[in-house]
């Protein structure tokens, strides 16, 4: 895909003269405008144009509050209230802010979502899933970081407990908590050094974001028929089709948005973080925000510490592997009926860990919270290697044209069956 003609033309002696000299305005209208896209993209391809959206207006909103924020443990938590109440529209920056982070990772579980469930993950795009599981950690260390800012009573007894955590590991487990504390407790230097790297990581971000967009437009994307683009008639540019689909996209997302950071800003916050934080004072039930619950369920599920410090970062290091643990030559799951179904049941999983993690680890929350652990790691290393070996897959169609005007059924009787047949 990155070798696709350009149909840039420079209109004035500067363009020309910029051109020969630094062909940028080329390559951008080469990768955003004359990019071919298949034809047959449905809206959850827009995910990563809003993803894109979300991670600008995250750095710009919190570099602005970072001229207000006061990175100490005596003064954060007023001067997150003094943005709120005394800086010019300070109450919207952090409503953008804090509401953006969850609208960030609502956008990443869907895009996540698609690629599993469309094969986005297979070869030749191997490296671009691993750059997405990459960006998906940055993610999550940077929600972390930003989640002790407010300095309240969540922020820090969930760094406290969260923190402890590494203490189980063996050999270096006490050195890394006194790295990350600064000292022998949560205090003002841990704020500091969270403040700090939360400030830092966004940029890494951009740079890793940078590499995904990048492997995206040298391999193509993929598509819900899971078969690559074979004739000119299989695609169109991505501007202006694919641009306005995003742009409607991003329309109907931002209304939603909109709706959390006016109407209801603190409805996805814990009530417990409104209050300054206390070291004398223990929260009844210390939780994550929404987006770590399934995470923390599977932690807590595991009744050892450090097999549950191993669950809950081998739950998102496994997604490294995907590309080599499904064993089927076929990419979508709307054309492996037997995977489908237990793909929906791993998407049901995900979603009942989200709400196990958010209850008090107790009575038949946690041995619910085990069933859905177990089958969370079955998924990927049990089902998904056995079920692409003895499945059946329905036909595919010849080429993405077919598939979308129906040609004739647009499909090859029998070849990727007989594929399969062969195989076994």
């Amino acid at each position: 895909m990155s070798n696709h003609e350009s149909s840039y033309v420079p209109k004035t002696r500067i363009e020309k003269w910029f051109d020969e000299r630094l062909p940028l305005p080329r390559m951008v209208h080469s990768s955003f405008i004359d990019f071919p896209t298949p034809r047959n993209l449905n809206y959850m391809w827009t995910f990563g144009g809003i993803l894109s959206f979300m991670l600008v207006v995250q750095i710009i909103s919190g570099i602005t509050l970072a001229m207000h924020y006061v990175p100490n443990d005596k003064m954060a938590f007023d001067s997150v209230e003094a943005i709120r109440r005394d800086v010019n529209f300070g109450w919207l920056l952090r409503n953008i802010h804090a509401v953006g982070a969850s609208m960030f990772f609502l956008a990443v579980y869907l895009h996540i979502a698609r690629g599993l469930y469309y094969g986005s993950y297979k070869a030749p795009r191997e490296i671009l899933w691993i750059l997405g599981v990459i960006i998906f950690l940055l993610m999550m260390a940077t929600g972390f970081m930003g989640y002790t800012l407010p300095w309240g009573q969540m922020s820090f007894w969930g760094v406290t407990v969260i923190t402890n955590l590494f203490s189980a590991i063996p050999i270096v487990g006490e050195s890394v908590v006194k790295w990350l504390w600064g000292g022998y407790s949560v205090s003002g230097v841990t704020l500091n050094r969270f403040f700090s790297l939360h400030y830092l990581l966004p940029f890494v971000l951009v740079g890793v974001v940078a590499l995904h967009v990048w492997a995206l437009h040298h391999v193509g994307q993929n598509n819900p028929t899971g078969i690559e683009i074979q004739t000119k008639s299989d695609s169109v540019p991505m501007g202006p089709y694919a641009l306005m689909k995003d742009a409607y996209a991003l329309f109907g997302f931002l209304l939603l948005y909109a709706w959390f950071v006016f109407f209801a800003p603190d409805y996805l916050g814990h009530a417990d973080n409104y209050i300054e934080a206390n070291p004398l004072s223990t929260p009844p039930h210390i939780v994550p925000e929404w987006y770590f619950l399934p995470f923390y369920a599977i932690l807590r599920a595991i009744p050892s510490k450090l097999g549950g410090v191993i669950a809950m970062f081998a739950s998102i290091v496994v997604l490294v592997f995907i590309p080599w643990l499904d064993t089927s030559r076929v990419k979508s799951a709307k054309y492996r009926p037997m995977f489908k179904y237990f793909l929906w049941a791993f998407f049901f999983t995900v979603i009942a860990l989200g709400y196990l993690g958010g209850k008090p680890a107790e009575g038949t929350y946690v041995m619910w919270a085990r069933i859905f652990t177990a089958y969370y790691f079955a998924f990927f290393l049990i089902i998904m290697p056995i079920v692409g070996l003895i499945e059946t897959p329905l036909n595919l169609p010849r080429s993405i044209t077919e598939a979308v005007l129906g040609k004739g059924g647009g499909a090859l009787p029998g070849t990727v069956a007989t594929a399969q047949a062969e195989k076994r």
